[in-house]
């Protein structure tokens, strides 16, 4: 038996998934640093990482409401585990939502800083399964095959995974940021056919002109916003 090295929750290797790929939603996204300030203004740091994070939430409700049930998260800092953690929430009032978290690599939350690794030991206690997509435990992260222990694939693979397992995206992805995880996972979900609900920041700063840097007038905006998930059956 595998175990989380953050939080000590058991993880299983993710060839045990069990999930209706149907009713699944998988995320990929960017993490905090990409969320430039509005007007590139570090006043306005604040409202646009809130407004990027409530139209993320958006889009889970939007799927929920649509009757997606089980939610997979890579378990990375930034979207990956803002959306997980909205989802632990959710889980509140609907036990038939699920929550599956996929690592790529047991280490992989080494350089987390120390917010993020209290985060995700939270996600990782209130996940319906944790799954880990490599289980070497002494595996990491490395461009080069011949640096040690080290792979290049352990991100691709997890991302694959996630793709592999979902009938739906949700991402926020900002245009130009070709070379990312988040681009690769999006670039193979469109060949598999998935559904892609995408967002990025130039909608959030469209959001923020709307509305004012005023947090409430924001949820407000897109609560009304139409939804555009439907099962894919």
């Amino acid at each position: 038996m595998l175990f989380s090295i953050d939080s000590g929750v058991p993880v299983l290797p993710s060839d045990e998934i069990v999930t209706d790929r149907a009713d699944t939603v998988c995320f990929t996204g960017h993490r905090e640093n990409s969320v430039l300030p509005y007007k590139g203004d570090p006043i306005y740091s604040s409202i646009t990482l809130r407004t990027v994070q409530l139209m993320l939430f958006r889009y889970i409700d939007m799927a929920v409401e649509s009757g997606y049930r089980s939610f997979i998260s890579g378990l990375a800092e930034g979207t990956d585990l803002w959306a997980a953690k909205y989802i632990l929430g959710k889980k509140h009032s609907d036990s038939s939502i699920r929550l599956i978290g996929v690592m790529p690599y047991l280490r992989h939350a080494e350089r987390f800083s120390q917010r993020y690794k209290e985060l995700l030991c939270d996600v990782e206690r209130g996940a319906d399964m944790l799954l880990t997509t490599n289980t070497d435990p002494d595996v990491v992260y490395g461009k080069s095959r011949s640096e040690g222990n080290t792979s290049p694939d352990l991100y691709r693979v997890r991302n694959y995974f996630m793709a592999d397992n979902a009938s739906a995206v949700i991402s926020y992805f900002n245009e130009g940021s070709f070379k990312s995880g988040t681009s690769q996972t999006l670039n193979y979900a469109v060949r598999q056919g998935l559904k892609i609900r995408r967002f990025g920041l130039e909608e959030a700063y469209g959001i923020i002109d709307e509305c004012g840097p005023d947090i409430e007038g924001i949820r407000r905006k897109l609560v009304f916003m139409e939804n555009v998930f439907e099962l894919p059956y």
